[in-house]
């Protein structure tokens, strides 16, 4: 169980990384003179790989500073990177639904610039198991013979075929999934009540983050139940499904709200930096793109948290049911709506349709 105090969390980059000590024995101290240009970071999303990017990248920034003698330069390049804010660290974040040709052309691009403050530069890129197919040989001379001082970190939930070639040329670091002790006992070492933390990494499915907003959400639990009572609102009109659909849907804009705490904090903070380094451009389109993203991460992740508990209070009732047949096709009607949300539907549309399907336990 990680008990990582909040002082060494707010020293050390690397203390982001939870969970992950077999990754981190390996990442750190690969930042020196002779530092591997490729890595392939591989695991589920939530499992700290992009923590551990930004916790390399500031280690790769900060070598040639901490070569010269010049630690305060060192731990600016390290503070920095840690937020995504040094101008020699690229993030490269998927636009649509996959990593597309012109998105690859630009790195090709990004990457044959030098670097803006120093001789190394760093590009990371993001989500690479969405990589449209083709692409990957636009960006493999590159990667496997970039410019001097260049290094490239790929992060990818998986190993799809078209990521292959790519990933050979890579070190590979695997990154586990979190359990739910370890990420209890983070958020415990963060201040949280045991019963609350370990009450929001059951529902985070090894996502530090997600557990993080999970347990300062004081409506989790009015919210799981609005979820298991919606068979028992049902009456098979479009009236009733469309009122319930609505009050859902009403609670998951009330639990974006430590979301939008969080990014009010991260805009206040970027304000700060910018001020206190001086570092060219804002960032402010960057953040705002990402916040975006977490956002829609954040109500796929409620509608599949809500899923489950709905599919749960069918399958409770068959235990008692004397005709089991209502309560299966239900929960093979909320899998299948589970399984939609990777097209990233229209949410009032989906949960209207799938309580039009649902059976009444009324």
């Amino acid at each position: 169980m990680n008990t990582t105090s909040p002082a060494e969390v707010a020293d050390d980059p690397w203390a982001d990384v939870v969970g992950q000590d077999a990754a981190v024995a390996v990442l750190r101290g690969a930042s020196g003179p002779q530092a591997v240009h490729a890595w392939l970071f591989l695991g589920p999303h939530g499992s700290g790989k992009r923590a551990a990017a930004r916790a390399f990248a500031g280690d790769l920034l900060a070598h040639e500073l901490e070569a010269v003698g010049d630690p305060a330069g060192a731990a600016r390049a390290r503070s920095l990177a840690r937020a995504e804010q040094h101008p020699d660290l690229v993030v490269v974040e998927r636009v649509g639904a996959s990593i597309s040709a012109e998105q690859a052309d630009e790195i090709v691009r990004r990457a044959s610039r030098s670097a803006t403050e120093g001789r190394r530069k760093v590009l990371v890129l993001d989500e690479f198991h969405l990589i449209a197919p083709n692409v990957g040989p636009k960006l493999l001379k590159t990667i496997e013979e970039p410019p001097e001082g260049t290094f490239f970190v790929v992060l990818a939930d998986e190993l799809p075929p078209e990521l292959v070639t790519v990933a050979s040329r890579c070190v590979r670091v695997d990154f586990h999934p979190l359990t739910d002790a370890v990420v209890t006992g983070r958020l415990e070492a963060e201040g949280i009540d045991p019963a609350r933390a370990a009450e929001a990494a059951s529902f985070a499915g090894g996502d530090l983050d997600r557990a993080r907003l999970l347990a300062t959400d004081e409506r989790l639990a009015l919210r799981l139940a609005a979820w298991r009572g919606l068979p028992r609102r049902l009456d098979g009109t479009g009236a009733t499904a469309a009122a319930a659909v609505d009050e859902l849907r009403a609670t998951i804009d009330d639990a974006e709200a430590p979301l939008r705490v969080r990014h009010e904090a991260e805009v206040a903070e970027l304000a700060e930096r910018v001020e206190r380094y001086g570092q060219r451009g804002s960032g402010a389109g960057d953040l705002d793109k990402r916040q975006k993203r977490e956002t829609r991460r954040f109500r796929t992740d409620e509608l599949r948290m809500g899923l489950s508990a709905l599919a749960a209070a069918y399958r409770d009732e068959l235990v008692v049911a004397a005709d089991p047949a209502p309560s299966l096709a239900a929960v093979a009607a909320i899998h299948e709506a589970a399984e939609n949300l990777v097209r990233n539907p229209n949410e009032e549309l989906l949960l209207l349709a799938l309580a039009l399907r649902l059976p009444s336990l009324s």
